[in-house]
């Protein structure tokens, strides 16, 4: 089964940009439809962004869109989420999760791993 460790969070201004990554280990990321989701203090989990296990392709949240970047490196068996131009809104943890061989799924259930999760931080 394939372990999944997140890092990259912290403290930002709005306006600011961090990076997150998702380092998998036990099994390669390109066999599996790599996810990130979000869950504020008091909100449901939400989807992020995916990207496919077979054509590399990312989708993203509309609310992410234009700002945010997702990519995989098979040689380092990581998945990067870039993240610009963030708002206060966007502060909550940041899961990593993998689906074998899956569809880029928007919904928490399909989804079998998970990571422990980052916390990002956005101020005004």
């Amino acid at each position: 089964q394939v372990q999944l460790v997140e890092s990259g969070g912290g403290l930002v201004q709005a306006g600011g940009s961090l990076t997150l990554s998702c380092a998998a280990s036990g099994g390669t990321v390109n066999q599996y439809t790599m996810a990130w989701f979000r869950q504020a203090p008091g909100k449901e989990r939400e989807f992020v962004s995916a990207i496919s296990w077979s054509a590399g392709r990312s989708y993203y949240a509309n609310f992410v869109k234009e700002r945010f970047a997702l990519s995989r490196d098979n040689s380092k068996n990581t998945v990067t989420l870039q993240m610009n131009n963030l708002k206060p809104e966007d502060t909550a943890v940041y899961f990593c999760a993998a689906d074998l061989y899956g569809s880029t799924s928007p919904l928490v259930r399909e989804y079998a791993f998970w990571g422990q999760g980052t916390q990002v931080t956005v101020s005004p």
